[in-house]
């Protein structure tokens, strides 16, 4: 099972990598696109969709490298004022929502990115793009976070990792 943690968190990390690496390609693009509009006074075609497509990739393959890092919008008081025991309690119920959360819209991204797979699903503009290139990091990325919920409830349960990061002696 250690084995199975250290390769998700690696997964993980590797998603961050991916997520920043499609936010500099936006950077990237966007000031691609200002040269060519306002400096060569030539058309952009695909750099609109390049952008808006790689910010919600990099925001959707994000995600598990966020849960990793505990990166989400936490409310950390309650932990504070549990016991030890309580705050396990709170953390399995925590990490079980968002496993339920990532396998429910696992489920309904990867039967959009199907559809747009089965129906040739294009953009309606010149570049004509097929919509199951830009809509697969949204599976996927539901895919990796529901492994890390997984990989979190396995390190919870075997005494790997503490819950909410809280020492029992950690209380104000």
């Amino acid at each position: 099972m250690g084995v199975f943690i250290a390769a998700v968190r690696g997964l993980s990390r590797a998603c961050g990598v991916i997520a920043v690496g499609l936010l500099m390609a936006a950077v990237l693009v966007v000031c691609e696109m200002v040269v060519m509009r306002y400096f060569l006074r030539a058309s952009t075609v695909w750099q609109t969709e390049f952008v808006t497509f790689s910010l919600i990739a990099a925001t959707f393959i994000g995600t598990p490298y966020v849960a990793l890092l505990r990166g989400h919008v936490n409310v950390d008081l309650v932990p504070l004022y549990l016991g030890q025991r309580g705050r396990l309690v709170l953390a399995y119920i925590a990490a079980a929502a968002g496993l339920v959360f990532a396998l429910v819209m696992l489920w309904t991204t990867a039967a959009l990115w199907w559809e747009a797979w089965r129906g040739g699903w294009r953009t309606d503009t010149v570049w004509a793009l097929p919509l199951w290139i830009p809509y697969l990091p949204m599976p996927l990325g539901f895919a990796i976070l529901a492994l890390q919920f997984i990989a979190d409830i396995a390190a919870l349960a075997m005494g790997r990792e503490l819950p909410f990061g809280l020492r029992p002696e950690d209380r104000p």
